[in-house]
């Protein structure tokens, strides 16, 4: 007998709330793991390693906002910009990976 999982309404705003609506957390981690990259290298490299497919547009806003925040900063790179995580973001990076055990550890217990 074969078993189909249904994932119901619920599950679906889950994995949309873990990562559309964080995909901050999915570009400081490529940042962090690698050179500067530009835009459309974060998005390619997000979908490569995560399996999560943003919009571009969805993309570039979340790197215009970090970068107005200071979690990242635009360098000039041969003509081109690429971006690359700064200390602040780092620091956020963590303390939002810190939050999230925290939950984690709560729901399970």
């Amino acid at each position: 007998m074969v078993y189909t999982v249904t994932r119901g309404k619920a599950y679906e705003r889950l994995v949309r709330k873990l990562t559309v609506e964080v995909l901050w957390l999915y570009v400081a981690k490529v940042l962090l793991t690698s050179k500067p990259l530009k835009a459309y290298e974060v998005k390619k490299k997000i979908t490569e390693t995560f399996g999560i497919k943003p919009h571009t547009m969805t993309t570039y806003t979340v790197i215009y906002r970090m970068s107005k925040e200071g979690l990242i900063r635009p360098l000039k790179l041969d003509g081109d910009v690429v971006y690359e995580l700064t200390e602040a973001g780092k620091r956020e990076f963590e303390e939002a990976l810190n939050f999230i055990d925290k939950v984690l550890n709560s729901l399970r217990h």
